[in-house]
């Protein structure tokens, strides 16, 4: 029969429908009767509703109507299929997460309460979401952004902050031959015809991070100021307009590349733990906005996918550095991500609203130095390390696999890009000298041993990596790029030369002297290091004084200035512990296993220079 029996329609069972009597009323020996339904009244057929496009169009005619918006929006006509403002298409990935994107905003969805809403509920309450945030309340900024409130205060106009023409163009030149070539996080061709109209928080980043770059004396000739005034000055306004824009709600490119390049020039300059916050932020901001999914597979445009690779590669290696230098370990766990690597390209084969793809470059492009690191750091996050098998703690590999995968990383690097680089280019000349510390800081951490034959190799690969420090530093072609190498960690080094210069016939007379000369310059062109700011240069102070009083040069008088200067902080901190009755050197103490005591009571230093594990400090160095 076409239809169920009586029966099995009032008991609520299956029904097979057979002739004359179906199966479930013959097992329950009951009266199998069939009857036609009758007709049902065919509801009536609603009014087809209102497309998107067409609310929008009504959307914007009303604004307009209003004075609410320009009538320009009109010039180029919508064709039907054309996506409205969020993107009608919300495309699916390989994980599970969607991306909500238009008007050069994006936001990603990876919650099985916004996914289960529908397209249509998602981008309604993203809408109603923004809408809400914008809205004014009677509490003020502090209560709708507390992070940002307790950053810096109440909202601020800015106005009287931005430079004159001239000099922004001066900055904005700066910026372009210093940080642009190792950041790689604009998009110049585009952001010079928008220079100024762009987010005010993208102008002060770009201020800041040109004065952060230059030396006292190119500020002074240049602006009539200090580079600290200046700095002062420009990074206020950075941090203040960062506030205006709701920074921890955007979901805004250029806002979030303007917090990125803040993140890069603040790294050696704030303590470490806060550092950890705001790069945790930012890691946050970036997962709100689905950077850490790649925008091939989320159907964004060619251009899109580039920049949105840029920006990702210099936050991921920022994270990493920021959870070293605190103490709290990785953050980003290595199966979290999927954005790939941005392509080997200069910057005139890419643009908005491009249809494709570029065909990527053999040989040194524009992104040479950042696809360097970002290899490197592919290297340390996907191979370097590995998850066991129980539970979310990261294990390094053994010592020989180690050794054996910094070996392949390198041959990659030289035949991918270095065997294209040009001695007289100073980015080549850069990328060349940081790469090869880079490798020879990994087999240095990895090769710690105690022997005096062992030794001897890591105080070669030590020197190594003093030597390039140091021959960079002499190079005038690189000057512009000294902000970014004085961050380049030496304390390893510096320690294992260190440690070996005070035990007693390691190095004869001359290669002593040969190697305080060294140190000597080390300590020139990383003054830093006087200043002890951070745990592990507090360290490198106290080494370079046991070595000096258990093994100093033949030539030692007049005494150099860099141990003067130590000498004098070790004097206050002694000061200080008999007035205050406090630990001497309580910032110390997690080095006092390896560099031991200073008091002049113990400047024996045969003792082991081994660090167990290996420790990947180092990687966000390049």
């Amino acid at each position: 029969m076409p239809y169920t029996c009586q029966s099995c329609i009032k008991r609520k069972v299956k029904c097979d429908r057979a002739i004359p009597t179906c199966s479930s009323c013959s097992k329950g020996n009951v009266e199998c009767i069939y009857q036609e339904p009758t007709p049902r009244t065919r509801k009536r057929k609603r009014r087809p509703s209102e497309t998107s496009n067409d609310r929008l169009a009504r959307y914007e005619k009303i604004l307009q109507d209003n004075g609410l918006l320009s009538a320009e929006v009109e010039s180029s006509p919508r064709s039907v299929q054309e996506p409205n403002p969020f993107r009608d298409s919300i495309h699916d990935t390989t994980k599970t997460g969607k991306l909500i994107s238009g008007e050069g905003k994006s936001r990603y969805v990876d919650s099985s309460l916004w996914l289960n809403s529908g397209e249509t509920n998602m981008r309604e309450i993203s809408e109603d979401e923004e809408n809400c945030q914008s809205a004014p309340t009677d509490n003020g900024p502090l209560s709708q952004d507390p992070i940002s409130g307790a950053l810096l205060g109440v909202s601020q106009e800015l106005g009287h902050y931005h430079p004159t023409h001239q000099d922004a163009m001066k900055l904005w030149e700066a910026y372009i031959n210093n940080v642009e070539p190792l950041c790689k996080v604009l998009h110049i061709p585009t952001t010079g015809k928008m220079i100024e109209a762009a987010q005010e928080c993208l102008l002060f980043s770009i201020y800041h991070f040109a004065v952060f770059s230059m030396t006292d004396e190119d500020c002074v000739y240049n602006f009539g100021q200090s580079r600290s005034t200046l700095l002062a000055r420009y990074q206020f306004a950075l941090r203040q307009s960062l506030v205006n824009a709701s920074w921890l709600k955007t979901t805004e490119m250029p806002v979030m590349q303007a917090y990125v390049l803040f993140l890069i020039a603040m790294r050696t300059q704030i303590d470490p733990h806060t550092f950890w916050i705001w790069t945790g932020v930012a890691i946050r901001i970036a997962q709100r906005m689905g950077l850490h999914r790649d925008g091939e597979a989320l159907g964004l445009s060619a251009f899109e996918v580039q920049m949105r690779r840029r920006l990702f590669w210099q936050l991921l290696p920022l994270d990493g550095y920021a959870g070293q230098v605190s103490g709290t370990g990785i953050s980003v766990a290595p199966d979290s991500w999927d954005t790939k690597q941005p392509l080997n390209i200069n910057d005139d084969l890419i643009y908005p609203g491009m249809s494709h793809q570029p065909e990527e470059q053999k040989g040194a492009s524009e992104m040479i130095f950042c696809l360097t690191k970002t290899e490197l750091s592919n290297f340390y996050t996907r191979t370097g390390v590995q998850k066991k098998k129980v539970g979310a703690t990261i294990q390094f590999r053994d010592s020989a696999e180690i050794e054996r995968l910094i070996d392949e990383v390198e041959s990659t690097i030289e035949s991918k890009y270095l065997r294209y680089c040009d001695i007289v280019n100073p980015l080549h000349v850069l990328t060349m000298g940081i790469v090869r510390s880079a490798a020879n800081a990994v087999r240095l951490r990895n090769r710690m041993t105690t022997g005096d034959n062992e030794r001897r190799e890591l105080c070669t690969l030590a020197q190594k990596i003093i030597d390039t420090d140091n021959a960079l530093y002499r190079n005038p072609n690189t000057r512009q790029f000294q902000w970014y190498h004085k961050a380049f960690f030496l304390w390893d080094a510096l320690l294992c030369i260190l440690t070996s210069l005070g035990k007693t016939a390691f190095f004869s007379r001359a290669e002593s002297d040969t190697t305080w000369r060294k140190v000597s310059e080390v300590y020139v062109n990383h003054p830093e290091i006087l200043e002890a700011k951070h745990v592990h240069l507090v360290a490198v102070s106290k080494a370079t004084l046991e070595a000096w009083f258990s093994n100093p040069p033949s030539d030692s008088s007049p005494q150099p200035g860099f141990i003067t200067a130590l000498q004098s902080q070790r004097r206050g901190k002694v000061a200080r512990h008999k007035v205050e009755n406090t630990a001497v050197q309580e910032d110390m103490s997690s080095f006092d296993m390896l560099v031991g005591g200073f008091d002049g009571m113990d400047r024996n230093l045969d003792y082991d220079f081994n660090l167990d594990g290996v420790d990947w400090m180092f990687w966000e160095q390049l």
